[in-house]
């Protein structure tokens, strides 16, 4: 297993990754790390996890609107629910090492 080196809200972190994806994890991550410094300007200090609960969601709207959008087939309805699901199972892993220090 690889391992990919980012960085959110300043604090490093080694994530897991399949060999060859490190370089699409880091640039996930940085785009993540702007949603969140975003989010934080606007709704302020209301912590790690809250924070990060409200990127998730965020996120998951977007996808969601753009499967409605997209006038989905029922495979297509399929693969964005695994998507949304694939996320929600790496923000909670996130989350989960942000809460106990790394």
């Amino acid at each position: 297993m690889a391992k990919a080196d980012i960085t959110l809200r300043g604090r490093n972190y080694s994530i897991a990754c399949a060999p060859g994806q490190e370089a699409r994890i880091v640039a996930l991550s940085q785009q993540l790390d702007a949603r969140v410094k975003h989010i934080a300007s606007a709704v302020g200090d209301i912590g790690e996890d809250r924070l990060l609960l409200i990127t998730a969601l965020a996120l998951l709207d977007e996808l969601d609107t753009a499967r409605r959008a997209d006038g989905s087939s029922p495979a297509a309805e399929q693969k964005a629910a695994e998507a949304m699901a694939a996320v929600s199972d790496r923000i909670e892993a996130l989350a989960a090492r942000l809460e106990s220090g790394g």
